[in-house]
């Protein structure tokens, strides 16, 4: 283990803009029974540390998100939802990781990945790194990943299924392209122009450039609707969901949330904001996917930990495709 006792870690003490973000020595956190003990090599900056960091959530939803990220200032001030490393330590009673073990991880809402050092539960969302993937590529497989798998996980998506992803050039929405691609689900996604090249190398089979083109305006119906940008409420989609069909929200305002169960019971059709809890098992799949090709890191820019600022700056234009890697301590073992 290392002999030093200080990390630095990208800390905010209060909500704000990209500035409140500073770095910051902080002590290294020693893992207790059952944790696991990462070098972080790579973090993302996500939509989620966004919203966190300015407290900039749905509507409605203010209070509901001050449990989970404090009321009047961070509960959580190191945030990063994701990480890719090398086990450090493992606290007592952990067999499944070793020292010198690369892998990826999800923090949930526990963040902590933008720093040197993050503790992990060895029996949570954590598993090995894909071999054929650099770590800086491996971070990308969590966050969005291991979201759409906990939307998916509630709808039936085979060959032929029709899918939507409206918001498709974002770290959800190249992931859910990926993923329903495999399950061979026929996909459109709904981006800007600028973006089509990319979701097509994804595998979208159809492109519809939001900024010409209404989705819900024509006769087409979809068996699942992945709204990844929040502006596809069910009372605009329901239309172009097919019968016995879904809509995911990924984003979501309360009045959605609280009319969901209701739109779904009338309608026949699922609405659902719940993501579940996806964990090591949802991981694992997407590192399977990933050492055999079949799944792609999509990386937009590339940020050492001391642009923690400029990498936040860039997040809130909203206008980022795929994952804003944060490289923390670059130096992974397998390159």
């Amino acid at each position: 283990m290392t002999t030093d006792t200080t990390m630095t870690a990208a800390v905010y003490r209060r909500f704000g803009a990209p500035e409140v973000v500073r770095l910051e020595q902080r002590p290294i956190p020693s893992p207790r029974s059952g944790e696991v003990l990462i070098r972080v090599h790579a973090s993302t900056v996500s939509i989620a540390d966004h919203r966190s960091r300015a407290r900039d959530v749905p509507v409605g939803l203010g209070l509901i998100a001050a449990i989970g990220i404090g009321l009047f200032r961070p509960k959580h001030p190191i945030l990063g939802m994701d990480a890719a490393g090398v086990v450090e330590a493992v606290g007592s009673g952990v067999t499944a990781f070793a020292p010198g073990d690369r892998v990826i991880a999800s923090m949930g809402d526990a963040f902590g990945g933008h720093a040197e050092y993050v503790c992990v539960p060895a029996d949570g969302a954590i598993t090995r790194a894909p071999t054929t993937m650099s770590l800086e590529e491996a971070v990308t497989l969590v966050f969005g990943g291991i979201t759409v798998q906990g939307f998916f996980a509630q709808v039936s998506i085979g060959p032929g299924t029709a899918v939507l992803v409206n918001g498709a050039s974002g770290a959800v929405g190249t992931a859910a392209i990926q993923l329903a691609k495999q399950l061979g689900a026929v996909v459109t996604a709904v981006t800007s122009g600028r973006n089509a090249a990319l979701v097509t190398s994804l595998g979208a089979d159809r492109v519809i450039d939001y900024t010409r083109e209404d989705f819900t305006a024509g006769d087409d119906t979809y068996d699942v609707i992945v709204d990844c940008v929040g502006n596809a409420p069910f009372d605009r989609v329901e239309g172009s969901i097919a019968p016995g069909g879904a809509l995911l929200l990924v984003v979501g305002d309360l009045r959605s949330m609280l009319r969901s169960r209701g739109q779904s019971r009338r309608s026949e059709k699922l609405v659902t904001w719940n993501v579940g809890k996806p964990g090591a098992d949802d991981l694992a799949q997407l590192v399977s996917l990933a050492d055999a090709g079949r799944y792609r890191a999509v990386i937009d820019r590339t940020f050492d930990l001391t642009g923690i600022v400029d990498a936040h700056r860039y997040v809130d234009t909203g206008r980022k495709r795929g994952n804003v890697v944060l490289l923390v301590v670059p130096v992974d073992p397998l390159s």
